[in-house]
């Protein structure tokens, strides 16, 4: 047999004692009770009727009810009217205009009713409200029943007890739950999706009283599991007229759209930023890699978890993209947002990678459009990845969607901008596509940009290299040891240049020049120069001499401005002569001697025309060293020169004796490290004990 909770009512609520706290509703009502008896008399007058007939209890009872109240013409009516409610028994509902005691009129809807006492005498009973009170609720209650019923808002009202006592069909939409499920239910498990620890919450806003407004919640609702929604829920406690505590109630509104709305204006804001960022960030060098790994670091992590910037071997080489067979990528930059499996999977920066038709790169290369999985299955890591093990890598990686998008500039497909996510829930979209293409044509430009550069660049290295002489293998009482290390990578090429050049007689002429200007045509002139100054040194002329046939000639290149330090070694005088063209003084170290900057003449630079040049001569012998070298050696934007000069010195100094090649290499590490802004073309030469 089945129980009854006594302290529940049937329809769930709960019965705290014998009494149930009034409700404010009839108050509200202003409801007056009168008593009549047979003869139409008034025996029993409320309080509420006085304030509703504007009688007192003593001016009222005992007057006929119909001379006190009812209008003349009305009188009949009413008479006939209390004598069926007294006769059968039969109740009676209405409005009707009655006389107030300042002589007005009002419309009272009234609820008539006979009585019987233990007598067995007849009395009725007449329950009276003004009309207008009462029109008023009910139409406070149809406009409160039609809103809950119609709104878009969920609401849900609870009791004390926080079981449901009604629910609108907006929340039941947005739940997905009927609202016959869930009246009588408590409220935790229903609201759980929605919010964590709700009973506990509800329970402060029913103790305390302080609602909670517009709490902003994302979460996946029962209704549609497969999307983030956006809801704004809000909390409050309900109180009648008279402060009763009688529950909560708590509205659901959903913002979605407006969330969406608001995160789509706010990565419309990032990507805008993102592409001012590629504009300025990306192309910063003409170096190849450097641009590529600026790209990379650029969408990640905003777009991407993983990216990759691949180039396709021919455009390095110069040549045009083969439309059919395999495509040969070549990694320049890889970069992740955090650790992961999916860097072993990606080609490593520098090395050949071999993409055959079916992989989704060689796809993008050929058609030069984006290529866009929203959502990888493994079929789809085995076309993205180059082999097995690599896809299997990426699946490890929890790699779930991908793009890549063709690296197009100037008509020419140069690679491919390929992009991962792992930790990022949402797949890649077309929007996403568009802003990828949208970086990669931009950075396209610079890569293309690098790649003509280093093109020169390695063109103009070429000329410059081929154009330096290789020492002779012997000079008589002369060792030289010389270096020709150019610009960084992102430095032009320019046009230093060193030589050393047998003569009549034993003598040695060495020779180290800077022409101004970079690139090939100063390549070029180097070259030029080289071969006049190795002409004028067979002539035997004298240093002095051969600079002003040089400076004479230098009017018909095109590049004139050259700096240039001349020396003619004698082995049999034991003697050097020295004359500089607006070149930089050498350094020389005596055996047992500190080394020093010798003090000379400076002179104008090749090209300026019409100043004479002064030749010093300095006493060389065994174990003595001379240093030349270009300005790129000492000068840099970061230290003043006389401060390089002397780290010079210092070098020279602690290297004396050493192996020439030995001190050469420790004069370019110290004072040139790789990366340098200027060519720097260094001979060191050291006299010998004549061995004829």
């Amino acid at each position: 047999m089945g129980t009854t909770d006594s302290s529940r009512a049937d329809d769930g609520r709960s019965l705290t004692g014998p009494a149930a706290p009034p409700s404010g509703l009839l108050d509200l009502l202003s409801v007056a009770a009168v008593v009549l008896n047979a003869q139409g008399q008034v025996v029993f007058w409320s309080r509420k009727a006085e304030e509703l007939f504007g009688y007192t209890a003593a001016e009222a009872l005992g007057q006929h009810a119909a001379g006190l109240t009812v209008h003349e013409e009305h009188r009949d009516a009413v008479i006939k009217l209390l004598a069926d409610v007294m006769e059968s028994g039969t109740d009676w509902a209405g409005a009707f205009p009655i006389r107030h005691k300042d002589g007005s009129t009002r419309l009272v809807e009234f609820r008539n009713m006979r009585l019987l006492d233990d007598l067995g005498d007849v009395y009725a009973l007449g329950l009276a409200a003004d009309q207008a009170a009462v029109e008023r609720v009910e139409r406070d209650a149809a406009l409160a029943m039609r809103l809950v019923s119609q709104s878009p808002v969920g609401l849900a009202i609870l009791d004390p007890d926080l079981r449901y006592l009604a629910v609108n069909p907006a929340l039941e939409r947005i739940t997905g739950q009927s609202a016959a499920e869930r009246l009588g239910q408590p409220v935790g498990e229903a609201l759980s999706y929605l919010d964590t620890d709700p009973e506990a919450r509800l329970r402060r806003v029913l103790e305390t009283g302080e609602s909670v407004v517009d709490r902003h919640i994302v979460c996946r609702p029962p209704s549609d599991p497969d999307h983030e929604h956006a809801w704004s829920v809000s909390y409050y406690r309900l109180e009648d007229s008279s402060g009763r505590v009688l529950g909560l109630a708590y509205s659901v509104i959903d913002v979605t759209e407006r969330h969406r709305a608001a995160i789509e204006a706010a990565q419309a804001r990032q990507r805008l930023a993102l592409i001012a960022r590629a504009s300025a960030c990306v192309g910063s060098t003409l170096d190849l890699e450097t641009t590529a790994r600026e790209l990379a670091d650029l969408v990640v992590p905003l777009l991407a978890d993983v990216a990759a910037v691949d180039v396709l071997d021919s455009a390095l080489q110069g040549r045009t993209a083969p439309q059919t067979g395999p495509a040969r990528f070549r990694a320049l930059a890889v970069r992740a947002a955090h650790r992961t499996e999916a860097l072993r999977a990606a080609d490593p920066p520098g090395e050949l990678a071999v993409y055959d038709d079916e992989r989704l790169i060689s796809r993008c290369v050929r058609t030069r459009q984006p290529v866009l999985v929203p959502r990888a299955t493994r079929r789809d890591l085995d076309h993205i990845a180059r082999h097995g093990e690599a896809a299997s890598l990426l699946a490890a990686a929890g790699v779930h969607s991908y793009l890549a998008v063709p690296l197009v500039a100037r008509g020419e497909v140069l690679g491919a901008l390929d992009l991962k996510r792992t930790r990022n829930s949402a797949p890649f979209d077309d929007d996403d596509a568009a802003f990828a293409s949208e970086l990669a044509a931009r950075a396209a430009v610079c890569i293309d940009n690098a790649r003509g550069y280093q093109a020169q660049r390695h063109a103009a290295l070429t000329l410059q290299r081929s154009l330096l002489p290789e020492p002779p293998s012997h000079l008589p009482g002369l060792d030289v040891a010389c270096r020709y290390q150019p610009a960084g990578v992102t430095s032009e090429i320019g046009g230093d240049w060193y030589d050393a050049i047998p003569l009549q007689g034993d003598k040695t002429a060495l020779v180290v020049g800077d022409v101004m200007g970079s690139g090939i045509n100063a390549a070029a002139t180097m070259g030029q120069l080289r071969s006049t100054v190795r002409a004028f040194a067979e002539l035997g002329l004298a240093p002095a001499e051969a600079l002003r046939h040089l400076d004479h000639l230098t009017e018909g290149v095109e590049q004139t401005i050259t700096t240039c330090i001349y020396c003619v070694y004698d082995p049999h005088q034991g003697t050097c002569q020295i004359c500089l063209a607006g070149h930089l003084p050498p350094a020389l170290m005596r055996a047992g001697h500190a080394a020093h900057l010798l003090d000379m003449p400076t002179g104008a630079p090749l090209g300026v025309g019409g100043v004479p040049f002064e030749a010093t001569t300095i006493p060389f012998r065994p174990g003595d060293e001379l240093v030349l070298y270009t300005d790129g050696l000492v000068e840099t934007r970061s230290e003043p020169i006389d401060a390089r000069l002397g780290t010079l010195v210092d070098t020279l100094t602690a290297t004396r004796g050493h192996d020439l090649d030995d001190t050469c290499n420790r004069i370019l590490e110290i004072l040139r490290p790789p990366g340098g802004e200027d060519d720097v073309a260094l001979l060191i030469a050291r006299a010998q004990a004549d061995q004829s």
